[in-house]
């Protein structure tokens, strides 16, 4: 699976987390593991790309592969 979040620190200062992550599932579909590999840029506040209140992302806002990412 292939992510990426926005966040800010205690300062106000704003990163972008990406990456990709594999979850073999037990045989009732639960996480057996965890494997992933996360990094993490700084960005500027105005390089945001994701401004929706916490939750998932709206059915019309672009994906990744649209946002260039």
């Amino acid at each position: 699976m292939r992510f990426v979040y926005e966040y800010h620190d205690a300062d106000g200062n704003w990163f972008r987390a990406y990456g990709n992550e594999n979850w073999p599932l037990d045989p009732d579909g639960y996480m057996a593991q965890r494997h992933a590999s996360i990094n993490d840029v700084s960005i500027a506040e105005d390089d945001r790309l994701f401004h929706w209140p916490q939750g998932r992302r709206p059915d019309d806002h672009p994906g990744l592969s649209e946002l260039g990412l």
